[in-house]
């Protein structure tokens, strides 16, 4: 029987912003260690193509909820048991081929980039020679250092992300191909990679490639992939919350002929920087109190507003009270007939064990809120009485509903995203009868967008300020659009990459 190639798989995932003082700590990564990282992924397992065609080894992955920079002692502790167990499976087997599972926007302490410094510790363990495939969110970066050391480098084609495992699957896929060629004895058996950095920092509320332009920019990612002497095309819109030089829109092309490499990465630029001046909001925007009074002015049910500055899955510390602050201090929801209104949510530990302790039913005064987050607003001192109580949450271990007037406010024990219609169900609550939903979070995900009859973007402060020029970046590399807004047309032609085994 032929011996089947052997791969390794490691990487960290935190989508983090410099810009809110929350920190990112170890366990907050929820590390999954050798089968336990197969047993997430199904297309790797037995009985697949992927799974039977290759011998996988699991070192250590692990994906944090987004939040504030990664701290040096958790990088370097998470990292050292990478390196200590990829070194466990280089002494064990000859490896061929390493998946770097990573999101491509994780901020550490001291370090300018992560996933670069993360993937050149891994090839000190791993060597040169071994195949190298990185798998990323499109709202990750892509520095000339980190596209040097893989081989292979892809990234999610849909914002909202449907296709998370399509893209962690192709980037096994061509491993695999890879692996095969070298194999075979091709004389190739590493792709070019054409790399284009596009000065361009955008929210992903203003790339969705639901709407335009990024629908059309996107659409032409795959037609570039099939073109012969192609393998795989992608473009990263970049992380637009961290304050670091990578930060930026880039495009890379892999494949066997250099020529289409270069051409398809170059026409996906000028898609993209052709656009440039056509970006806009997913949806209407206005402040906290436009949104509520168009709200309120509608005959829209429900109406969701996106409390979009302090998001949890884009990297706020998701404990601002200030959106929650100005809800409660309107007059129209201070009577129970007022219309109900659902907002998601504040993290608050205390403010949750005593509404635990007092139980449903009962009404009760707590504080909640700006733990660590108290840039633009102070805690938030509230009396209302517990709608529902429910353990056991992945991410906020408990949850309180405390119905105050008409507002039903959602607190957790530890922040949580709020993105499926369960998220509400599970607490008592009926979002689509309710009059308006309030969520912190951007765009809104699939779930939430086809239950809401309409909807608006709130231009709220917080971690990921929507207003960029606000938060004030110092270090991202200039000119840079939007921040800059006259300057000569930037250079799109494409920089070939070194193979990852030759000097950059």
């Amino acid at each position: 029987m032929a011996r089947r190639p052997v791969v390794a798989i490691a990487g960290l995932a935190c989508e983090t912003s410099t810009f809110t003082p929350s920190k990112t700590l170890g366990p907050a990564f929820h590390p999954r260690r050798d089968t336990e990282i197969i047993e997430k992924y199904p297309f790797i397992q037995a009985g697949t193509p992927l799974g039977d065609a290759i011998e996988w080894r699991g070192a250590l992955i692990g994906h944090a909820l987004p939040g504030g920079i990664v701290t040096r002692d958790a990088f370097e502790s998470l990292c050292s048991e990478i390196l200590s167990r990829l070194t466990k499976i280089v002494a064990e087997v000859k490896l061929d081929g390493f998946w770097f599972d990573i999101h491509g926007a994780m901020c550490v302490e001291g370090l300018d980039d992560a996933e670069y410094e993360l993937l050149k510790r891994c090839r000190e363990v791993i060597g040169s020679d071994v195949l190298v495939s990185a798998s990323m969110d499109l709202h990750g970066n892509v520095s000339r250092e980190l596209a040097h050391q893989t081989d292979l480098i892809t990234c999610y084609r849909t914002a909202p992300h449907v296709d998370v495992a399509e893209t962690k699957e192709r980037a096994c896929r061509n491993l695999l191909e890879l692996i095969r060629r070298r194999e075979d004895g091709k004389e190739n058996a590493r792709p070019f990679k054409a790399w284009i950095p596009i000065p361009i920092l955008l929210p992903g509320e203003q790339t969705s490639t639901r709407d335009e332009p990024a629908a059309h920019i996107y659409a032409a990612v795959p037609e570039v992939e099939a073109a012969e002497g192609a393998l795989d095309a992608a473009i990263w819109v970049g992380y637009a919350w961290a304050d670091e030089p990578r930060n930026r829109a880039v495009v890379v092309v892999t494949g066997w002929d250099k020529e289409v490499t270069a051409r398809g990465s170059e026409r996906l630029a000028r898609l993209f920087w052709g656009s440039h001046k056509d970006f806009s909001f997913v949806a209407p925007t206005g402040s906290f109190k436009e949104c509520l009074d168009t709200a309120l002015a509608s005959d829209k049910r429900p109406y969701f507003i996106s409390d979009s500055g302090d998001n949890p899955t884009a990297g706020g510390s998701g404990d601002v009270t200030w959106g929650l602050t100005q809800l409660l201090a309107r007059p129209e929801f201070k009577s129970e007939s007022g219309p109900k209104v659902i907002y998601a949510s504040v993290p608050g530990p205390q403010a949750v064990q005593r509404a635990v302790e007092a139980g449903i039913g009962a009404t009760v005064t707590v504080t909640a809120g700006a733990e660590v987050d108290n840039l633009h607003a102070g805690p938030i001192t509230m009396t209302g009485r517990v709608h529902s109580i429910k353990h056991g949450d992945s991410h906020a271990e408990i949850e309180v509903v405390l119905q105050v007037g008409s507002v039903f406010a959602i607190l957790t024990k530890l922040r949580k995203p709020y993105h499926h219609e369960s998220d509400f169900t599970e607490l008592n609550l009926a979002p689509r009868s309710a009059d308006i939903v309030i969520v912190k979070i951007g765009y809104l995900e699939p779930e939430l967008y086809d239950m809401a009859e309409d909807w608006m973007l709130g231009l709220t402060p917080g971690g990921v300020d929507q207003d960029l020029e606000r938060l004030g970046h110092k270090r991202i590399s200039r000119p840079m659009w939007p921040f800059d807004r006259q300057f000569e047309d930037p250079d799109l032609s494409a920089r070939l990459i070194p193979m990852s085994n030759e000097p950059l």
